[in-house]
């Protein structure tokens, strides 16, 4: 990990990379998922890690599963959460899945979700990978948890900037 990276990068690159238009075209692609199944997806953007999460050698994982406490993302009634963190200083992406899909989902199909997202934003096309990103994930979704009967919208689908 780069620290410099987390100290030198400023707050405001997270509108520019991802501004209003591009939140909302994330929050929309979360609602059409959620229409296709019954699990429930937050999308956290941070810009960098602090300075006491770089002393302590935090890894992006480390502060994305930080980051599903903090959002209670677990709080759902199937425990069927899934939190898409990104940290923007080093472009990592992050997928914490509750405990409903424990024994479900391999780490290999999260981490190629991750791995969508990421290969647009290195190509520094955000808003399409985030949106890419959803839709790889989706289909995750659906084959674990299809719609079917009552489907309550348990977490907010605007992204979180932490």
């Amino acid at each position: 990990m780069n620290a410099l990276k987390h100290l030198l990068l400023p707050r405001t690159v997270l509108g520019r990379r991802f501004p209003s238009h591009a939140l909302t075209a994330i929050e929309e692609a979360i609602a059409a998922s959620e229409t296709r199944h019954r699990a429930e997806i937050r999308v956290a953007l941070e810009t960098a890690l602090d300075l006491s999460s770089l002393w302590r050698l935090k890894t992006p994982r480390d502060r994305a599963l930080e980051v599903f406490a903090e959002l209670r993302v677990w709080d759902t009634a199937e425990h069927n959460g899934v939190l898409v963190y990104v940290l923007l200083a080093e472009q990592a992406v992050e997928i914490v899945a509750d405990r409903g899909f424990a024994d479900r989902v391999a780490a290999g199909e999260w981490q190629r979700v991750c791995d969508v997202m990421e290969r647009s934003f290195a190509d520094r096309r955000w808003r399409e990978g985030a949106v890419a990103g959803i839709e790889a994930l989706t289909a995750l979704l659906v084959r674990e948890f299809p719609a079917q009967g009552p489907n309550p919208n348990e977490q907010p689908n605007r992204p979180s900037i932490v």
